[in-house]
């Protein structure tokens, strides 16, 4: 029994009034009741499950019968996995309202149906990826993925395409990214690792890409450097939406700034990024 050794002083105060209306209501209407509850058993509080009938033997008396359980295991189990269900709900949440940004904008940039289908479920798939690495730091400190660890599994499909197999190489410090800035630097791997397929380094056999940073000052400075690629075209000055977005991305959720470089060699992008807004 609950409270074996204590003396169980009843309900719990917070819970006592609807204790009460629920008894007070089964009386009146006959029926079955439900209800959980707590109780105080010494020190200790408790949970207790009551499960009976109210029946009608007269039109003086009354009765109800039932069963009183201790379910403290499972109410405390239930507790602690409200942590974990509202932070699934928060990364939901986010990860919904980032993906309805992207159909909204990958729309207007749309020349069919088709292609926007391919590029709308290759940008949520990075998003996808990028989300599937972020885990839980100690002691509360909030959710995190490995800088490398994040690069590697982004750039990890472009490896498997046979010929690139071992032609990617990834040499960064290791260093935390939060869940925003996960999202943000999922879609800026992406748009650059797109566009190295189409047209760069990764569009030939003999091409290869580095992923190297350094520190300066507050920020994480990231250097894309492609080699062996096709001859590097530099741009008109029109910007397509790959590049809006790749922009938009990381002043907006990096804090940052990125300026590429059309070398004869192959592009370099120099991305620098707020390391405080990289953890958030």
């Amino acid at each position: 029994m609950p409270g074996d050794g204590h003396r169980v002083r009843g309900p719990h105060p917070a819970d006592r009034d609807r204790v009460r209306s629920a008894f007070a209501a089964t009386r009146a209407v006959l029926g079955r009741y439900e209800t959980d509850f707590r109780i105080l058993a010494g020190d200790e509080v408790r949970w207790i499950s009551a499960r009976g009938q109210g029946e009608d033997v007269g039109i003086v008396g009354r009765t109800m019968f039932g069963i009183f359980l201790d379910v403290s295991g499972r109410k405390h189990a239930e507790e602690g996995n409200e942590p974990v269900a509202g932070e699934m709900n928060h990364r939901v949440k986010n990860l919904l309202t980032i993906a309805a940004g992207l159909t909204a904008i990958t729309l207007r940039s749309a020349k069919s149906t088709e292609g926007m289908a391919q590029d709308l479920t290759a940008r949520l798939t990075a998003l996808g990826r990028a989300h599937d690495l972020v885990r839980p730091l100690p002691n509360g400190q909030g959710d995190a993925a490995l800088l490398g660890d994040l690069l590697s599994v982004l750039l990890a499909r472009y490896e498997d395409m046979g010929a690139f197999r071992g032609r990617i190489r990834v040499a960064v410090e290791r260093m935390g990214v939060g869940e925003v800035a996960a999202t943000g630097l999922a879609l800026v791997i992406h748009e650059l690792a797109t566009n190295s397929m189409k047209y760069g380094a990764l569009s030939v056999p003999t091409g290869t890409l580095d992923l190297s940073s350094t520190t300066d000052g507050d920020e994480l400075v990231l250097t894309w450097l492609e080699r062996g690629g096709p001859a590097v075209t530099v741009p008109d000055g029109t910007e397509g939406f790959g590049s809006k977005l790749l922009r938009r991305s990381i002043s907006g959720q990096l804090g940052g700034s990125i300026a590429c470089d059309w070398s004869e060699e192959g592009v370099i992008a120099t991305l620098r990024m707020d390391r405080r807004r990289l953890s958030a």
